[in-house]
């Protein structure tokens, strides 16, 4: 079973992408408000806490065939989707429009948390109460993204590689993690 500290660093790691969207918002923002946080933070937290929840489901529905190879299947996602966030963190940015409406922030929102479905299918193969890690990852979410616009708006885009590179790191991590469970090593 993944504990709370476990969920939480794959909450860190599934919000870097958001973080890194919510920081070219920012940037995008000449005059930065309050609403602006909660905004990006509610559309980026609540599709990061939706996405493991539909991913969850879908897995339940394949767990008896994999049951036995799931710490596998959820290691390879994990690795995958870890190693394409660091590579994804060396393309070239694009503008990015200034507006927080919903059709602006939607397809970032979708965009920012298809990580999440993978990692949902992932997590129905552990042990794990799919609730509580959608909570979590979404309330990480909502904060890193908050943070992220703020951030954005004072210093750019600067760190914005940085965070993606961390948040692979931290899901490739995890999927060891979970495989040297499985395998009993830990």
């Amino acid at each position: 079973m993944m504990n709370l500290a476990e969920l939480l660093l794959l909450a860190i790691g599934l919000s870097m992408d958001a973080f890194a969207i919510a920081m070219c918002k920012g940037l995008s923002v000449k005059r930065l408000e309050t609403k602006h946080l909660i905004i990006a933070g509610l559309w980026f937290g609540g599709a990061q806490a939706l996405m493991p929840l539909l991913g969850y489901l879908l897995g339940t529905g394949f767990r008896g065939i994999v049951e036995s190879t799931g710490p596998w299947i959820a290691f390879m996602l994990l690795v995958l989707i870890g190693m394409n966030m660091i590579r994804s963190s060396r393309e070239e940015d694009r503008d990015m429009s200034a507006s927080f409406t919903a059709v602006a922030m939607l397809p970032l929102a979708v965009a920012g948390s298809i990580d999440a479905l993978a990692v949902g299918v992932s997590l129905s193969f552990l042990d794990v109460n799919i609730i509580t890690a959608a909570v979590l990852i979404g309330m990480t979410t909502f904060l890193l993204s908050a943070s992220g616009v703020r951030i954005g708006n004072l210093f750019g885009t600067e760190y914005k590689s940085e965070a993606e590179i961390a948040g692979g790191i931290i899901l490739i991590l995890m999927g060891i993690m979970i495989l040297t469970q499985h395998l009993g090593v830990f």
